[in-house]
C-alpha cells in the first residue's frame, strides 16, 4: 500500500505540472473568443486527470443511471461527500462539463486550484456569510448561463459516517436558475483515501449513482423548504443497492 500510495501522489503531481503544457491552448481559445471550444478542451483535460487518478488508486468504479442526465438541460449535481477522492470520481464518471462549489482551501493547491479555475470552479469559505452568499449567486448565474455545477451540501467531509444534514443553501442556485436538481450517490470513495492510516491509498470498490431530475422550476415554497431532506433521503437510500444492478466503469484513459 505504501507503494501504490507514493506512486499515485508522485504520479498526480507530474500529471498536474503536465497539463500545465495546456494553458497556452486554453488561452488561445479564450483570446479568439471560443467560449465552448474552451470549456470543452478543459473538460477534457480535467476527465483525462480524474481518469488516471482512479486508474493508478487501483479503484473500481459500478456506475449507475448515466441516463438520467438532462441531455438538454443545465443541471445542478447534488451528492453526498465522503472523501477528496470525490472529485476525481465526478471528473472521470459524469459526462459533460461541469465546475464545483468547493471550500476555499482547493484554490490554494498549486496547479490543482489553477485548474479547478480554469473549470469554472467557484471557492466558498464557510466562515464568511457574506462570500458564501455571494459564490452561491454566482453558482446561479452559472447554471443560468448553460454550465453545470456540483455540490457537496454537507459542507464537508463525512469519512465513511452517516451521511450529514444537507444545507438548504446548497439548492438556492437551482431553484433562482430554475435548473434540474440531479441527486448523486457516491458509495466507497472514503475507503480510498481516508481510510487508516489516513491519506495511504487503498483500492477499494466504489458505487456511483446518479438519479432522475428534480425539476426546480415549479415547486412550490414549501417544496423548496424539503429539497434538502428530500435529496439526501434519495441519496441515502441508494447505498444499500448491490453491486450486481451496477456497470463496471470502463476507465478511458489509456
Amino acid at each position: 500500500m505504501l507503494t501504490r500510495s507514493l506512486v499515485y501522489y508522485v504520479s498526480e503531481a507530474l500529471d498536474l505540472v503536465h497539463m500545465m503544457f495546456w494553458v497556452p491552448q486554453c488561452k488561445r481559445l479564450l483570446k479568439q473568443g471560443k467560449q465552448q471550444e474552451y470549456d470543452d478542451y478543459v473538460t477534457w483535460a480535467v476527465q483525462r486527470w480524474g481518469q488516471r487518478r482512479i486508474a493508478v488508486s487501483g479503484a473500481k468504479i459500478n456506475l449507475v443511471g448515466v441516463e438520467n442526465i438532462p441531455k438538454d438541460k443545465t443541471v445542478l449535481f447534488v451528492s453526498n461527500h465522503q472523501s477528496d477522492f470525490d472529485i476525481p470520481v465526478f471528473l472521470a464518471c459524469i459526462p459533460g462539463q461541469k465546475g464545483f462549489v468547493a471550500k476555499k482551501e482547493l484554490g490554494r493547491i498549486p496547479l490543482l486550484g489553477y485548474w479547478m479555475q480554469l473549470d469554472r470552479c467557484l471557492f466558498i469559505d464557510r466562515k464568511d456569510l457574506k462570500q458564501s452568499v455571494q459564490i452561491i449567486m454566482q453558482a446561479a448565474q452559472q447554471l443560468k448561463d448553460g454550465f453545470n455545477m456540483v455540490i457537496f451540501p454537507e459542507g464537508t467531509r463525512s469519512k465513511g459516517g452517516p451521511v450529514k444534514e444537507f444545507k438548504a443553501g446548497s439548492f438556492k442556485p437551482a431553484v433562482k436558475a430554475k435548473v434540474p436538481i440531479v441527486p448523486v450517490t457516491l458509495d466507497g470513495t472514503y475507503k480510498i483515501i481516508e481510510g487508516d492510516p489516513k491519506y495511504i491509498i487503498t483500492p477499494s470498490e466504489v458505487n456511483v449513482i446518479i438519479h432522475p431530475p428534480i425539476e426546480t422550476a415549479e415547486l412550490t415554497k414549501d417544496e423548496i423548504k424539503q429539497l434538502p431532506v428530500r435529496v439526501r433521503q434519495i441519496i441515502v437510500n441508494a447505498m444499500s443497492i448491490t453491486g450486481a444492478e451496477n456497470t463496471e466503469y470502463e476507465n478511458a484513459y489509456i
